[in-house]
């Protein structure tokens, strides 16, 4: 009952954490006007923060070696209130830009140490535990539009404020609830970072080519999502909405692609989501009228976000307890670097020129090229299983 309970605060936290890295998104628009800067500017803000929550992974990583992965989970709650509150006192672009690259931080450090631990207090049934961990970030993405709506009515800075508040909350709980759970004993032997990614480094590149390219895509797609949808002819509330219903869809597909992580081979999964995002990609520069589009958009949350619990399901139960830590903390690392850039490559090409549809059709012709040779390799027994 103890581990139930954790798990729960651990959803609580994880919450407040994603919200700090997706509340950016619905607010580029407003950054655009409040601080007179282009589109390329304002992705950079959302990149930064997505930066910062690979910057610290590996350090994090190196210190799961070091001290029990809980410690770490109540660091990053420390982190992320103190950050969130910088943010939202920030009166340049400059100012606004470190706090995002401390909040980004914050969850760099709780997924690195909350993942492998939720996989320990549930060994059995990993990708059960990742999926319903998974749901509980997803609701945070549901949550961000409409904070920011509601922000907007008072004050920008107000949804910052409300993430530290929120985050100071949950994560005193959290030091409570942990004080009363026998931990796991799992991670005890896992004493070096570079030799559990040197004695796993296989499982590690696998992850990092199923995922990493969709992820990139991903990345640049939903931070941009609303401006899409408003150059789609959409008003400012329906794009939010819009963007709403993308990440609505993707609570229960958590809840989903966790159990089918525990019952299907890894590998022909997580292609089969990449290629239905692609799919997904190209309907929706195909089609037109509000509905169709929210169709398209539900469709889309749904297949993206079941690769998140997928992936995580796939590298830590193919990890052993003797790396599973600092291996995840490599892979972990490197993933978030690849899908960091991908809201600032869309917003330097769209700046450019180029349109929407041709930006996202070219996104969705790479991820079909990807799933191709992934295809190949992993029939020719290339890809760990």
């Amino acid at each position: 009952m103890s581990r139930r309970r954790l798990v729960g605060s651990l959803c609580g936290l994880v919450v407040v954490l994603n919200l700090a890295r997706i509340v950016f998104a619905p607010l580029l628009d407003v950054f655009i006007a409040e601080f007179g800067i282009g589109e390329a500017t304002a992705g950079l803000i959302v990149t930064l923060a997505w930066v910062g929550s690979a910057s610290l992974r590996l350090p994090a990583g190196w210190l799961l070696t070091k001290v029990p992965r809980h410690y770490l989970v109540i660091i990053s709650g420390t982190i992320l209130a103190l950050s969130a509150a910088a943010a939202g006192a920030a009166v340049t672009v400059r100012q606004l830009m470190i706090g995002a690259f401390f909040m980004g931080t914050a969850s760099g450090v709780y997924f690195v140490s909350a993942n492998p631990l939720l996989s320990e207090l549930f060994p059995d049934r990993v990708g059960r535990v990742m999926g319903i961990h998974g749901a509980a970030t997803q609701i945070a993405a549901v949550a961000a539009a409409p904070l920011v709506a509601v922000s907007l009515w008072i004050d920008w800075r107000f949804a910052l404020w409300a993430i530290a508040v929120g985050t100071a909350i949950v994560t005193i709980a959290t030091v409570v609830v942990a004080r009363q759970t026998e931990m796991p004993a799992a991670g005890e032997n896992d004493r070096s970072l570079l030799a559990g990614a040197r004695s796993e480094w296989r499982i590690i590149l696998a992850a990092l080519a199923l995922a990493g390219v969709a992820v990139f895509v991903w990345q640049g797609v939903f931070n941009f999502y609303e401006l899409y949808m408003q150059s789609r002819g959409l008003s400012p509330n329906e794009a939010s909405t819009m963007l709403t219903v993308v990440f609505a869809a993707g609570v229960p597909a958590f809840f989903v692609a966790g159990e089918l992580a525990d019952d299907l081979p890894s590998v022909p999964l997580l292609l089969g989501i990449i290629s239905a995002f692609a799919g997904c990609l190209l309907l929706l520069v195909a089609v037109e009228g509000v509905l169709a589009l929210a169709v398209v958009s539900a469709a889309i949350g749904f297949v993206i976000h079941g690769l998140f619990p997928a992936t995580d399901a796939y590298i830590l139960s193919a990890l052993p307890d003797s790396a599973r830590g600092s291996a995840y903390a490599v892979f972990s690392s490197a993933w978030m670097l690849s899908q960091s850039g991908g809201s600032s490559v869309v917003g330097s090409l769209i700046e450019r020129g180029y349109t929407y549809a041709t930006v996202f059709t070219a996104a969705a012709s790479m991820l079909v090229i990807t799933v191709i040779v992934l295809a190949i390799l992993e029939r020719a027994g290339r890809l760990p299983a």
